[in-house]
């Protein structure tokens, strides 16, 4: 038995001594790349159509034909509707009736009036018979002026039965069918809104307008439109209007972007988030914005040293966007800083690398 005892006590060894476990995290080094500098918090507006017209007819009569779909897209000069031109028809033939027949009146007038003319120089004819044809001719004068007046009207009245897009655009909701009898200028038949391009409106706190002055005399102000479910890259257009004075009421001040809108995606009348790039940070340092922590004494970052242990360094920041916070003081390129984890981290905590 003490052989035994002797042999167990000979085996038996003290334990090794155990480090602390390592904490596992998640970590990235930190890049240098180029960061837009844009307005924040990212302004909301709306879209606008640059041009929306009404279409109203400028004569009144039935509805002939309508020659286009509610919806779609027409150009200008494009065939609208189509107004029975049968009653300015009957207008014109009458106006020009009346020309036709008071020209030759005046054509009789004008022979009558030289008569009396050469008889008057012959002391044939009295001072009043002579001006009495005078008075007559310029009657007649007037009359064919006015006739002439009224022919035109007419011929514009037989026009204005043929309605045509004044311009490029998407055409709204019909408003009147064929068959319509339709009044003169108070209907409304259709709008048409101009999409390709399309304006962006909204506002921006009145802090940044010197910056957009000086940045608009230098080069376009790049604006990105985005909006919930968007399918594919966010639309891309340039600032191009200011307006002249800042909304007291609001300490803001209203501006538009103008989109190309080829693909259509923005519509008048949507609303978006739109981010204005002002300017650009060049060979910034980059890190993730969730590796950035705020403390007592302010913000800071976990930097994994050569040995895996994490000590805290302050850190100022810059602009954020799209998740990627910019650096500019207490952090280099290339270090590696903790983005997950962090709530277990202390300094000269030893940590290790996990999978995501």
């Amino acid at each position: 038995m003490l052989a035994s005892l002797a042999l167990v006590a000979g085996c038996s060894q003290p334990d090794a001594p155990v480090g602390p476990t390592p904490v596992p995290v998640l970590a990235v080094p930190a890049v240098a790349k180029t960061m837009p500098v844009l307005v924040d918090p990212p302004p909301v507006g709306h879209v606008l159509p640059i041009l929306s017209v009404t279409i109203r007819p400028q004569v009144g009569g039935l509805i002939r034909t309508v020659n286009f779909q509610e919806g779609q897209e027409v150009k200008t000069g494009d065939l609208l509707f189509t107004i029975d031109p049968g009653p300015a028809q009957a207008a014109l033939a009458q106006a020009q009736a009346s020309l036709q027949r008071d020209t030759a009146q005046l054509q009789n007038a004008q022979i009558q009036f030289a008569r009396e003319q050469k008889l008057f120089g012959q002391k044939l004819v009295s001072q009043d018979e002579r001006d009495t044809s005078q008075a007559a001719l310029d009657a007649l004068v007037g009359t064919v002026a006015a006739d002439r007046a009224a022919v035109t009207n007419a011929e514009l009245n037989l026009a204005y039965t043929t309605i045509r897009a004044p311009m490029n655009g998407r055409t709204g909701s019909l408003q009147f069918h064929e068959g319509n009898v339709v009044k003169s200028p108070d209907d409304v038949l259709v709008n048409i809104n101009q999409i390709h391009p399309i304006y962006a409106a909204f506002a921006v706190p009145e802090r940044f307008l010197p910056e957009i002055q000086k940045q608009m005399g230098r080069r376009a102000l790049t604006v990105t439109a985005n909006y919930e479910n968007l399918v594919g890259e966010p639309p891309v257009g340039e600032l191009t209007f200011v307006d002249n004075s800042v909304d007291a009421t609001t300490g803001t001040i209203l501006v538009k972007a103008t989109f190309p809108n080829a693909d259509g995606k923005l519509w008048p009348g949507q609303y978006v988030q739109l981010a204005l790039q002002l300017d650009e940070l060049t060979n910034a340092v980059v890190v993730p914005s969730q590796a950035v922590q705020t403390g007592q004494n302010g913000q800071f970052v976990f930097v994994v040293k050569a040995d895996q242990t994490v000590e805290p360094r302050a850190v100022t920041t810059g602009v954020t966007v799209k998740g990627e916070t910019a650096i500019t003081a207490g952090l280099s390129a290339g270090e590696t800083v903790v983005t997950d984890g962090q709530l277990r981290l202390a300094p000269g905590t030893v940590v290790t690398f996990k999978q995501e």
